[in-house]
């Protein structure tokens, strides 16, 4: 038995802290894991041996700084994990490995006045049809992320108001893919907005930051927020919620009731009827985004406005949290410096001098990927490391199989 103090639960905390640092940037140089968790150079390489040999984490030769290193990731066939994002058209499903390495992925078509059931539904069909793709034990699964576009409750998972998901309010999603896809272990969910911010905190635009913010403008207008390298999600879970701060208080009425928030001068929904008498009741954010790169003077102009609006939000960001990178992610994302550029000019107004000359913005690296590739993050770090270290999983026998 160990006793706390003694050697042997000491060595199990520093076996803890190795593997934790490594789970969450997926790969570390050893001198990158001494720093992460301020261990001695000659104890990290100890344990790193002690977890090579016992099958816990590879070792592969590599260069930092023009000099050899060792880069030291989890084993490949440590596990996997399941990220699942349900979107305003789409369903997005992605299979990973303990290494950060996506090992499948495939998006499919959702109706958005969809059931919960059927969303569901489609989901344990997919998942199950890219277990199979990668020919990974369905046992193996330690960990699983689901993204909903709305907010959920931190007490109980239940899903609130969403005009995106209607059909889904008062769901615990957690909990019904859990069932579903019968594994034992937690699903954690979260939404869109900070799945994004994950995602590209770990695989995109967002690498080697600690504080962020993640803009997504698709339907409504949401923020990931960053803090200290963990998502800041509020006592109540709604941290984020930029698109419904007050721009004009005699603007249009808002879907949460108010005038003038962000969300009524940027979303798709308010403004696409600008340009739908000119350009037809099919357009889409995607579409205005193209034609505006091609040069259509109203879609550039539409978009300017729409920057420019999001760059008094992300002004208010500045003043308040003071992130180093904000980075914009949706279809709008797209349209590169021609809404990247009046953000800027809005921050450089309306921020205080010294946050607007700290802060970079940037276009998502990820597209549509984000959120996705963000559950699969979401799972990756709400692991606990003790089954890794004792070499065994959970066993169940999943839905899927």
């Amino acid at each position: 038995m160990e006793t706390p103090g003694s050697q042997s639960s000491l060595h199990r905390a520093n076996l803890e802290r190795v593997v934790r640092a490594v789970r969450l940037a997926g790969s570390l140089t050893q001198a990158e894991i001494a720093r992460t968790t301020g261990l001695s150079a000659a104890t990290v390489s100890n344990i790193v041996r002690e977890l090579k040999d016992g099958g816990t984490v590879e070792v592969t030769p590599t260069s930092a700084g023009g000099r050899r290193a060792r880069s030291v990731s989890l084993s490949g066939d440590a596990g996997i994990v399941i990220g699942v994002d349900f979107g305003h058209t789409h369903m997005r499903v992605a299979i990973g490995n303990l290494a950060h390495q996506v090992l499948a992925e495939e998006s499919e078509p959702l109706d958005v006045d969809a059931s919960a059931a059927q969303g569901f539904d489609r989901a344990e069909q997919l998942v199950s049809r890219l277990i199979a793709a990668t020919g990974v034990n369905p046992s193996k699964v330690a960990g699983v992320g689901l993204g909903v576009p709305g907010p959920i409750d931190v007490e109980s998972g239940t899903l609130g108001s969403t005009a995106i998901l209607p059909g889904w309010t008062g769901t615990k999603p957690a909990e019904e893919l859990r069932e579903r896809l019968g594994v034992p272990v937690p699903v954690h969910v979260d939404n869109d907005a900070n799945l994004g911010a994950l995602g590209e905190l770990v695989w995109g635009s967002g690498k080697g930051v600690r504080d962020l913010a993640y803009i997504k403008v698709a339907s409504g207008v949401g923020a990931g927020l960053v803090i200290d390298g963990k998502i800041y999600r509020g006592p109540g879970g709604t941290a984020g919620e930029i698109g419904h701060i007050t721009l004009d208080e005699s603007g249009p009425v808002c879907r949460c009731g108010n005038r003038g928030c962000l969300e009524t001068f940027a979303a798709a929904r308010y403004v696409l009827p600008l340009l739908q008498p000119s350009h037809g009741p099919d357009l889409t954010m995607e579409g205005v985004v193209r034609l505006a790169r091609d040069g259509d003077p109203g879609c550039r102009r539409v978009i300017a406005d729409v920057g420019r609006h999001i760059g008094s939000g992300v002004a208010n960001l500045c003043n308040l949290l003071n992130p180093s990178r904000v980075v914009l992610g949706g279809d709008l994302a797209e349209a590169g410096e021609l809404v990247l550029g009046p953000i800027r000019e809005s921050v450089g107004r309306y921020a205080i001098p010294s946050a607007a000359r700290q802060l970079s913005v940037l276009p998502g690296a990820l597209g549509g990927r984000a959120e996705v590739l963000g559950a699969l993050a979401l799972a990756l770090s709400e692991m606990g490391d003790s089954t890794l270290l004792d070499g065994s999983l959970p066993v169940a026998a999943p839905a899927f199989t």
